[in-house]
């Protein structure tokens, strides 16, 4: 785990902007954590309300993601005179780690407890846009798929060297893709012909074993339709396995009490139904957390419009007894 400074350009858009202030209703002097800064979004908004007074600290397991936002983030928030974005009484710090380290982060930090947590457990489309790792389908870079590549086992590695069975399993139980055993099948007879190195490579295998007339459709909301890719599940439980993400976000849910001062809250937006349904039970089965948000939020349709990408994030939010 590293205190990093980076530079570059993000083009990634925050989900739900509004709902996360709203809801976390950052205050003057507050001290807020981002667990997953991805393009800075959300830190933006949350320290134009406590700019100067409060700090925020941004962290993300991507080095690039924090080169990226903080970059876009200076030029922001800071003056022709000044190259830091920390101020006498606040500011923004920048932690290169899985937000399950927050509790050292924050020690390190001189913090002992803050009044916000966010969490945006999306895929951002920076990363999408980054043909080395492998997260865009039609990459011809390594299948990597690890946020942190200093970290892991790399997918393309996972793949060629699991048991047919253990990667139908990983494909059913975190991609919830019905054609799993076929998948697992092809890659198995692919690979003993020649490993399996790229997205791409990977993704065709998914198609093929995909019949077309079955590959599912999400009605957009400016009158088209998405066809969503046959190989987003596959490649949604490979994701998930090599970076532990659900493992990760059990973890954080379970330690975020301790590090939340009274009335501190958190907020977790997901995009994935195993990820929602940790998120509702560890709420609903923790007696130290009010359930703010008694059903999850989705996005408004004017967002939908502007960011079909938002179109299964899920905001749920409890506030600590």
């Amino acid at each position: 785990m590293d205190i990093e400074y980076f530079s570059k350009e993000t083009v990634h858009v925050p989900i739900m902007v509004d709902e996360v202030i709203g809801l976390l209703n950052p205050v003057e002097g507050g001290i807020y954590v981002d667990g997953t800064l991805g393009g800075g979004g959300h830190t933006e908004a949350i320290y134009k309300k406590i700019q100067t007074k409060g700090t925020i600290i941004g962290v993300d397991s991507d080095a690039a993601a924090i080169n990226r936002a903080e970059s876009r983030l200076k030029k922001i928030f800071c003056n022709n005179n000044s190259n830091s974005l920390s101020h006498a009484e606040g500011s923004i710090r920048f932690v290169h780690a899985n937000y399950t380290y927050a509790p050292e982060a924050l020690k390190m930090l001189g913090i002992d407890k803050v009044d916000g947590i966010l969490l945006d457990l999306g895929l951002s489309s920076d990363q999408l846009n980054d043909d080395e790792r492998g997260f865009s389908f039609n990459s011809n870079g390594k299948l990597d798929l690890r946020f942190d590549i200093t970290e892991g086992e790399p997918a393309h590695l996972l793949i060629n060297r699991l048991k047919e069975e253990d990667i139908a399993c990983m494909i059913f139980q975190y991609g919830e893709e019905k054609f799993a055993r076929k998948i697992a099948r092809e890659i198995v007879a692919k690979r003993k012909i020649k490993n399996i190195e790229t997205a791409a490579e990977l993704a065709e295998i998914i198609r093929n074993c995909t019949p077309k007339r079955r590959t599912p459709k999400v009605k957009s909301y400016n009158s088209r339709s998405i066809i969503i890719d046959p190989a987003t599940k596959t490649f949604q439980a490979l994701r998930i396995a090599v970076n532990k993400e659900l493992e990760s976000l059990k973890t954080i849910l379970n330690l975020a009490p301790k590090l939340l001062k009274q009335n501190g809250k958190i907020i977790v937006i997901s995009f994935h139904s195993l990820e929602d349904r940790i998120v509702k039970n560890s709420f609903k089965n923790n007696p130290n957390w009010n359930i703010i948000t008694k059903k999850p939020i989705i996005s408004s349709q004017s967002e939908l419009e502007q960011n079909p990408r938002s179109r299964s994030a899920k905001l749920r939010c409890a506030e600590l007894f």
